[in-house]
């Protein structure tokens, strides 16, 4: 509706050029307009005056141009006795934001604001198209009759004339600016030519400002737990910084569900909250995880938030938060896949040398093996870190200051605090050779009860309290050789790296962060190699590797391949099957291959020190380019690991995706996930080596301003009230515009 504003705004030019036009064909000042000027800019090849009528006529391209407004006819015609002025043939206007209006002819009336366009044609800045018998304006009303609406591509690309993938008709369509809204009468859809549904009561906003309250786009599916889906969201917006959606589900198997999402931007930032909330039945679980024939029927929700406020430019502060009433909630309406929900209240300080953070976290675990009361709360969680440039001997001191507080319902509560200096100095030798240098320092403290309700021993530690002190010294050296090969350039860099630690205490100390240790290249070099503070790697080792790299036209490769050795044979805390518990550690690598867009392979193993088995063997391809592609991945993980101090069992799966694009507008995609695991990999898994988790398979069709898509899912797995089976959804979205009232 942007249209028939243009016109009349664009018209206002031409009328104030009228009286300029008996004195001169170049630039003139137009009349005084309650004291406004404008600037007119006017051109025509020729020009008459009808004295005896008193007619102005100016002809032969006719241009006109003033405030970024732009006008071309053939001829303008200005009636100084009734005030009528009109202009015909090949009539073009463009406003400054790019819109181009076409019309037979345009005629305004000597209110400057009141006229009527014949046979008009508005192509919009962002490609849309609205076109109309006439149109006309009144006191500020714009209406035009029997109109069209469509933002598709009218010709295909060898310009020949195509009919639109969508468009909407209409008997009259309006325009009220003092609401800001366009209304249709009469309105229909059509669909790649055929008429669809009627649209009674459509509007939209018509631009001037952002959104407006009215229905979106509906999504239909149909999944076995719950039948027939419909959703229909209903969009309000409450001030030009918030808005929210309510979108109701209605199922034909069960009681409707009631979605709700508010949004608002302040001024120190934005939140979010949305909520999910319904009344039905659901399967109690027993402790092998089959359903039980009680049923528990009450009020089920999610309630989700997530938000950031920036305070100074230094301090932030940044929140989300998850919570459902029951385990399958999230699975049996197709909300969520995840089994944990993570919730977080985040302080952060950041400038050029200092972080401070601090930070309270809560967690809730929707897995069958979950306990509430043995979730943690984390609070407060501290973490501060100063950097001092080039202090000592041209190294960089970093200081940090740590504390954690855990706590449970029904389960061990662990307080910790440390403080460290780590000083590190890089230096490149005369032979080209990188030296790091590493100095670091540690102070311990820790505070725990209740350890006995931990069942795994080893992650108890002591009760009460207890400390300890950490030490290392390291020296690492790379030594980068540069040549050229196959017409590229190849890069060999040796790598050495010495770590001495003494030793540390860390049976008597609690285990809450450094539990899934495993041995993989991204952690071969690093100072302590379990993923958090409270186990720290002693002894001295050396570890050693080599990386290469190759690059050509259009292609690189990437390898490292490593391993460590530890001077003393010594027993150590890793767990045996992790690579790294004998004096010589497995041999672990990565490898990448790319092929400009074509081809991305990065493949990750761990191979058995003594026997050479493979560990880990983990392979992520992707092949093919945007619109035709197939994605693969398989994992196994065959570390035979005693599964009474390890929670992370052995796994192999196979990972496949991929989406083929034919015809130019359609495509077929589709994945799978299938469980290859057995019993000799992992004695306490249910699977037989070959059991699918779920798969996907769709078609869909996606041009300039439609996306049709068809989507059939199953699931392979029964939890609770979310039942395996097939989920069918269907969603179509028209560009460009939401079916809002």
């Amino acid at each position: 509706m942007k249209t028939l504003n243009l016109l009349c705004r664009t018209a206002l030019p031409l009328l104030l050029c009228a009286p300029a036009v008996a004195a001169a064909q170049e630039t003139s000042p137009p009349p005084s307009t309650g004291g406004e000027e404008r600037t007119v800019d006017f051109s025509a090849d020729q020009l008459t005056y009808d004295s005896q009528a008193d007619i102005v006529t100016a002809s032969g391209e006719v241009r006109m141009t003033t405030e970024g407004n732009r006008l071309r006819a053939d001829t303008v015609v200005w009636n100084r006795e009734t005030g009528e002025v009109r202009a015909e043939g090949n009539v073009r206007v463009v406003n400054p934001q790019g819109d181009a209006a076409y019309g037979d002819s345009i005629v305004l009336t000597d209110t400057l604001r009141d006229g009527m366009v014949d046979n008009m044609l508005l192509v919009l800045e962002d490609g849309g198209r609205l076109a109309a018998d006439r149109a006309e304006r009144d006191d500020g009303r714009t209406t035009l009759y029997r109109a069209a609406y469509t933002p598709c591509a009218v010709v295909d690309s060898e310009g020949c004339p195509r009919d639109p993938t969508w468009k909407i008709t209409a008997v009259k369509v309006v325009h009220d600016p003092i609401k800001n809204r366009i209304r249709y009468v009469g309105a229909t859809l059509s669909l790649f030519g055929m008429p669809i549904i009627g649209l009674p009561g459509l509007s939209h906003p018509d631009g001037t400002e952002a959104g407006g309250t009215g229905l979106l786009v509906p999504d239909i599916r149909i999944s076995r737990s719950n039948g027939l889906e419909l959703s229909l969201p209903y969009y309000l917006k409450i001030a030009p910084n918030k808005d929210a959606t309510i979108t109701p589900h209605i199922y034909t198997d069960v009681l409707p569900m009631l979605e709700g999402r508010y949004r608002q931007l302040t001024e120190l930032g934005a939140f979010e909250l949305g909520a999910y909330v319904t009344h039905s039945s659901r399967i109690g679980l027993d402790p092998l995880g089959s359903p039980t024939l009680d049923r528990n029927e009450g009020i089920r929700a999610y309630l989700e938030g997530s938000g950031k406020f920036q305070l100074d430019p230094e301090w932030s502060i940044t929140a989300s938060g998850r919570y459902v009433t029951d385990r399958t909630f999230l699975r049996r309406y197709d909300i969520s896949r995840d089994d944990r929900l993570r919730s977080v209240v985040n302080a952060e300080r950041i400038n050029e040398d200092s972080y401070i953070s601090i930070a309270g976290w809560a967690f809730q675990g929707l897995r069958l093996t979950d306990v509430a009361g043995q979730q943690p709360v984390a609070l407060p969680a501290v973490d501060a870190r100063f950097r001092l440039e080039d202090p000592v001997w041209d190294g960089n001191i970093e200081l940090q200051a740590n504390s954690l507080a855990i706590l449970r319902t029904e389960g061990q509560n662990t307080q910790r605090a440390f403080a460290s200096a780590m000083w590190e100095r890089r230096s490149i030798t005369g032979m080209g050779q990188e030296l790091t240098l590493t100095a670091y320092g540690r102070g311990d403290i820790y505070h725990t009860s209740d350890t006995l309700l931990t069942p795994i021993e080893m992650y108890r530690g002591e009760e009460g309290w207890s400390s300890r002190a950490i030490g290392a010294l390291a020296a690492d050296l790379k030594w980068p050789f540069i040549g050229e090969f196959l017409g590229g350039t190849q890069r060999l860099t040796p790598r050495v790296q010495l770590v001495a630690t003494p030793p540390t205490e860390n049976l008597d100390i609690p285990n809450e962060d450094a539990r899934a240790v495993d041995l993989e290249d991204s952690n071969l070099f690093a100072l302590n190699r379990f993923p958090g503070y409270d186990r720290w790697e002693d002894g001295t080792r050396v570890t050693y590797g080599v990386e290469w790299a190759l690059d050509l036209p259009g292609t690189a490769i990437r390898t490292t391949v490593g391993q460590s050795y530890r001077l003393d044979d010594k027993s150590n805390i890793f767990p045996v099957g992790t690579g790294l518990s004998d004096q010589f550690s497995d041999f672990v690598g990565r490898t990448s291959v790319k092929l400009g867009r074509k081809l991305d392979v990065v493949h990750r193993f761990r191979l058995d020190k003594d026997s050479l088995a493979i560990r880990r063997n983990e392979i992520d391809a992707v092949v093919g380019g945007r619109q035709t592609y197939a994605t693969i991945g398989y994992l196994r993980l065959n570390r035979d690991i005693d599964p009474a101090i390890e929670d992370l069992r052995d796994r192999e799966e196979v990972r496949i995706g991929g989406r083929v694009k034919f015809a130019n507008y359609w495509s077929v995609f589709g994945s799978a996930v299938v469980d290859l695991t057995n019993r000799e990999e992992d004695p306490l898994s249910d699977a037989d080596g070959y059991e699918p988790v779920r798969h996907r398979l769709g078609i869909a069709y996606d041009d300039d301003c439609i996306e049709i898509g068809l989507t059939w899912r199953r699931d392979y797995e029964t939890t609770g009230d979310f039942r395996r089976g097939n989920t069918f959804l269907f969603r179509i979205a028209l560009k460009n515009l939401g079916l809002q009232r």
